[in-house]
């Protein structure tokens, strides 16, 4: 399945322990905030009611489902407090009994409130839990910055990998192009398109994601330029394959190193360009959580210090994590490397 190349190279990144283990720390964290609706939120597990089994979690029910008199989902932080519903029934709420869009106004004093029992790291300004809104704000921030990320990547393989192979004037009408482009105010032009369309995950993703190629596209046409002229390649012309061919079977599979020591860092850059913006007011629409909007929060109050401690927290180790990725993938796949590691 991979070449001996290839499993030398991740021979070596294991060999990289702190990076080896914060591959896999950062990719659990991940994968369980995919699940952030059973961790953290505010409607059961599993409720069993008048003989009936119950998975609110997942499916709506109405409040005169569990003997209300409206309509609209039922509340089930009042039912798990009503003795009529106790009588017949019970629930199973996820571990953090909170969702991030809740606000708590029957606690007493002004939010936002300290960490308690109930609300380990505290409220927000808006009586919102903030551990929940923290674990909910990883999962948008790392699928943004993933999705980024792979954007980025293919764009910049393609664009820059076209550049390199056709060359000539070809390569010196697209580069003058991105030059220009690159040379655009990247904030005004995302102040400008939410302005116009309003921001949403989606806008934002593609407003970024026609910057993000720019580096990357770089590297690939020195790679291609590099790998075009190479025997194999030449040998490969000779007995007649086509261009589509050599360009993605025989040329790219040789250029991707660069794309691979690059994605992780921009994973970081993906991360904290979405917190910087939200941090702005240019980023996710209210009332998405967001660790930009915390860190805003944060500013704001800073007599409720663990705002802003937990939520820089959070940013702080995962941005740690990726760069000690970042850092091993880039040893890994350099050819030098291997005198190195220890």
């Amino acid at each position: 399945m991979f070449s001996e190349l290839t499993k030398d190279r991740l021979k070596r990144f294991k060999r990289i322990r702190r990076s080896y283990y914060s591959l896999w720390i950062l990719g659990i964290a991940f994968s369980l905030s995919l699940f952030s609706e059973f961790i953290a939120n505010d409607k059961p597990l599993f409720l069993r009611y008048d003989g009936k089994t119950f998975f609110p979690v997942i499916f709506f029910y109405s409040g005169q489902t569990f003997g209300g008199q409206y309509r609209t989902e039922a509340d089930y932080l009042s039912l798990n407090r009503d003795r009529a519903f106790l009588e017949k029934g019970f629930m199973i709420l996820p571990l953090i009994p909170h969702s991030p869009l809740h606000s708590y106004l029957d606690l007493a004093e002004n939010p936002p409130h300290p960490p308690s029992g109930s609300h380990w790291l505290g409220t927000d300004s808006t009586a919102r839990d903030v551990l929940a809104r923290l674990i909910y704000g990883f999962r948008i921030c790392m699928t943004f910055a993933l999705c980024l990320m792979i954007m980025g990547a293919v764009m910049g393989i393609v664009i820059g990998g076209i550049q390199g192979y056709i060359g000539g004037t070809t390569d010196i009408i697209a580069q003058r192009f991105i030059e220009i482009w690159s040379s655009l105010p990247f904030l005004y032009v995302v102040i400008l398109v939410g302005s116009i369309y309003g921001s949403n995950f989606m806008l934002l993703l593609v407003v970024m994601g026609i910057f993000q190629w720019i580096g990357l596209s770089y590297y690939m046409r020195g790679e291609f330029y590099k790998l075009k002229n190479m025997t194999y390649v030449r040998a490969a012309r000779a007995m007649g394959i086509g261009h589509a061919s050599i360009f993605f079977r025989q040329i790219l599979p040789n250029a991707l190193t660069p794309v691979i020591t690059i994605m992780p860092f921009s994973l970081i850059g993906g991360i904290t360009s979405l917190t910087a913006l939200d941090f702005l007011g240019f980023g996710l629409p209210p009332p998405t959580p967001s660790w930009g909007e915390l860190l805003s929060q944060g500013l704001n109050n800073l007599y409720a210090p663990w705002i802003a401690v937990s939520t820089v927290a959070a940013l702080f180790i995962t941005l740690l994590l990726a760069t000690f990725i970042g850092e091993g993938v880039r040893e890994a796949f350099d050819p030098k490397s291997e005198y190195r590691i220890e």
